[in-house]
């Protein structure tokens, strides 16, 4: 589905991330991995649109994707659920969620996807007239999916979701992305919990200093020394 090839971005013209091959393939969970600063948002960013392409290719389906806005890449299915989190704090859980569905094609399947995202999480469903900025920060994680969700998304980028999180809030949002998945959800999962992440994905890439060091199968890249040398500098 998606496919980056010798791939170079950054910022002001100084790389972030240097000759990048990865793969992600239609019902994927893929696992994206590195400790701080290693590239992994850069990544995210370019993917979404947000960081210029410097040279390679960026392919959605067999298409170079690298030369299309953000807003069109949206409606394309490719959703980012931001790091932090980044609700709108002054509107409801319902406003956060529309805005979600508000591109050209998840407009018209709005309250079906709202029903969906619900179901995935009932405690919104109590919370819908609730101000977002008042929620805890695991269910404001769950209002950051939902509004992926919403989106209409076809592959969904989920930047640190454990990232402050309460070992139960963690539990229970890797349990809804095993959910997704098994729906055939595909997903790019970025994440610093190096645990977590080889226990659900399929397979991993683990970066460092804005190259792959490591790739394969999940059991691979975790019984790889390299792996331990990227997150501890070893």
């Amino acid at each position: 589905m998606l496919e980056m090839r010798g791939l170079t971005a950054g910022y002001d013209g100084a790389p972030v991330l240097r000759d990048v091959s990865i793969r992600v393939g239609a019902g994927e969970l893929v696992g994206l991995l590195g400790a701080n600063n290693a590239g992994k948002s850069t990544l995210i960013n370019v993917i979404s649109g947000i960081v210029p392409v410097m040279s390679g290719a960026l392919l959605f389906e067999g298409e170079d994707i690298s030369k299309i806005p953000a807003p069109r890449r949206v409606e394309l299915g490719l959703v980012q659920v931001p790091e932090g989190r980044l609700v709108f704090p002054q509107m409801s859980v319902r406003e956060n969620l529309l805005l979600g569905g508000f591109n050209r094609k998840a407009r018209p399947s709005r309250q079906q996807e709202m029903d969906r995202v619900l179901g995935l999480f009932p405690r919104l469903a109590e919370r819908l007239s609730q101000l977002a900025g008042t929620l805890s920060g695991g269910e404001q994680q769950m209002v950051a999916i939902g509004r992926g969700l919403m989106a209409g998304a076809r592959l969904l980028m989920l930047d640190e979701p454990s990232l402050g999180l309460s070992p139960l809030f963690v539990q229970f949002i890797f349990e809804i992305i095993d959910k997704l998945h098994a729906q055939g959800m595909t997903i790019l999962l970025v994440e610093q919990n190096l645990t977590l992440t080889l226990k659900h994905a399929n397979r991993c890439y683990v970066l460092e200093r804005g190259v792959v060091a490591v790739e394969g199968d999940s059991r691979t890249v975790g019984e790889d020394p390299r792996t331990r040398a990227a997150y501890l500098g070893m």
